[in-house]
């Protein structure tokens, strides 16, 4: 009885940490999948070669982690503010919005720029971009370890409780604004092709 007990309690702990993974993937999936891709690429690599895996022995691997996260920040930010259009000469071009239309404006032939101009949704989709990847870098695991190694042992509920709720957050916020652009990092998606097909058949 006392080993079928025990060994019951032990799958129940082994459940909970399953589960409670499971939790932190899903909420970092989640976060990904409202970021730029080539943006979250390059950190997911680079950001454990320049941390060392999170040891950080020598200065220049913060300095070096810092730098990257404000770059893949900033980026972030930034292509909130990009969309593409097909040009006259067939190619897909992209380019800024600003009040007046898309710039640069090269080969639009026929295309209305102005429809392209900058919005209000923009500038949430931006402010939102950047705190989901605040959480993303800032709670990845060698973020972590490099820069403030004793709160991942302290504050281990907080690390897997956020990635789920700032995305729960940010894609309520992203339902309410949705992002109709095709900037720079966030390629057409199989419904938008869809939708694209189904108005050239109209």
């Amino acid at each position: 009885m006392g080993a079928s007990s025990s060994a019951s309690s032990k799958s129940k702990k082994s459940t909970k940490n399953k589960g409670a993974k499971d939790i932190a993937l899903t909420g970092v999936g989640n976060l990904i999948r409202l970021l730029p891709t080539g943006t979250v690429f390059l950190f997911q690599f680079l950001n454990p070669v320049l941390t060392n895996n999170g040891q950080c022995n020598m200065s220049v691997n913060k300095i070096l982690s810092a730098i990257l996260i404000v770059v893949s920040a900033f980026s972030c930010c930034f292509a909130s503010f990009t969309d593409s259009y097909t040009g006259s000469d067939g190619q897909t071009h992209y380019g800024i919005a600003t009040t007046k239309g898309l710039w640069p404006s090269t080969s639009s032939g026929s295309v209305d720029l102005s429809a392209y101009k900058l919005r209000v949704g923009d500038f949430v989709h931006a402010f939102f971009s950047l705190i989901v990847f605040a959480g993303l870098s800032l709670l990845d695991s060698n973020t972590v370890r490099c820069f403030y190694p004793a709160f991942e042992s302290t504050e281990r509920v907080l690390l897997q409780a956020l990635p789920p709720v700032i995305g729960t957050v940010a894609g309520a916020v992203f339902v309410i604004f949705p992002n109709t652009r095709h900037g720079i990092g966030y390629p057409y998606s199989s419904s938008d092709s869809s939708q694209d097909s189904d108005a050239e058949d109209s």
